[in-house]
């Protein structure tokens, strides 16, 4: 085959190459959009310099303003325990019982004392009137006697008799008096004794200090309390607060009386929600460790609040000059 021939058979072959694909493009399915996208609409506003105020947060933990710990005074078993976390409880109501069997003893031992001093003050007292009167006759009997020697008509031994009976009477009555100064004395010690067992006798008997709610119980019955050793928490539920940690460079920036948005994250129903606090106290001094200082806000105490919520304080900054777009 010459060269013309190969060309001419290249030529051929392409063409045919060519053809069949355009069938098969034209035996393709044609598809078409009908449907178009949908204008959108656009606003257009000015950009403008504004000052635009900064927030910054701070979080924290809700809690009770006053919270108490019920602990013993005394070493005593626990007898009974009359409460359980959730319970609303009233100022003085009792809310533990301890073993108070030797208390109630000293106390009757006081009881007795005190009775035992009474009795000896009577007597004291009769010994001193008794001892006044011997007294009285002793004076009498001497001046009596005195009179007579003037007169000659005693002698001087009768008169010294007189005078040795009117010094040993004064005695007598000096001594009378002092035992019932002691036996006053004695009276009152036993009746500052017996109060000293009564107010020890109440520590038997753990009352709420406050009306609140039990939030927390760390002993059982028959276990041993101790003193220092926390067996109740009770919270006032009254009011509640939220402690949050502010960096000493943000510290002027917060005032006492200050009002702040705080942001609950989990409220009784579960929802965030936002409420107005007070600044009510800020630390006079610095965390060493985390360089903040502690500032405490009182919450609403119709907020539905528990001891636990997680909470955000939005404090605001000095407003800064910024492009803003309305």
């Amino acid at each position: 085959m010459t060269m013309t021939n190969r060309i001419h058979a290249r030529a051929l072959a392409a063409t045919l190459l060519f053809s069949g694909a355009l069938a098969a493009c034209a035996d393709a399915p044609k598809t078409t959009t009908d449907t178009q996208d949908p204008a959108l609409a656009v606003e257009v506003a000015r950009a403008v310099i504004a000052d635009v105020a900064d927030t910054f947060e701070a979080g924290g933990v809700v809690e009770a303003r006053t919270t108490a710990t019920i602990m013993s005074r005394i070493l005593a078993p626990v007898v009974d325990v009359r409460v359980t976390p959730g319970d609303r409880v009233r100022m003085g109501q009792v809310l533990i019982v301890l073993d108070g069997r030797d208390l109630a003893a000293q106390v009757r031992r006081a009881t007795a004392i005190t009775a035992s001093a009474d009795q000896d003050v009577l007597a004291t007292t009769a010994d001193r009137d008794a001892a006044n009167a011997a007294l009285a006759l002793a004076r009498a009997t001497h001046e009596r006697i005195a009179a007579l020697h003037a007169r000659r008509s005693a002698t001087s031994q009768e008169l010294d008799d007189a005078t040795g009976g009117l010094r040993a009477a004064e005695a007598r009555a000096a001594a009378a008096a002092a035992r019932a100064q002691a036996a006053a004395s004695a009276v009152d010690g036993a009746r500052a004794g017996g109060e000293a067992a009564g107010t020890a006798e109440t520590y038997s008997r753990l009352v709420a200090p406050f009306d609140g709610v039990v939030t927390e119980k760390m002993v059982e019955r028959g276990n041993m309390a101790a003193p220092g050793t926390p067996l109740l928490r009770v919270e006032d539920t009254g009011g509640f607060r939220l402690d949050v940690r502010i960096d000493q460079s943000r510290l002027p920036q917060i005032a006492s009386g200050g009002v702040v948005p705080v942001v609950i994250d989990a409220g009784p129903d579960g929802k965030t929600r936002t409420v107005s606090g007070t600044v009510t106290e800020v630390g006079r001094t610095v965390d060493s460790d985390a360089r903040a200082f502690l500032v405490k806000i009182t919450l609403p105490t119709d907020a539905g609040l528990r001891s636990g919520m997680f909470g955000r304080a939005l404090f605001s900054e000095p407003a800064r000059r910024a492009l803003t777009v309305p």
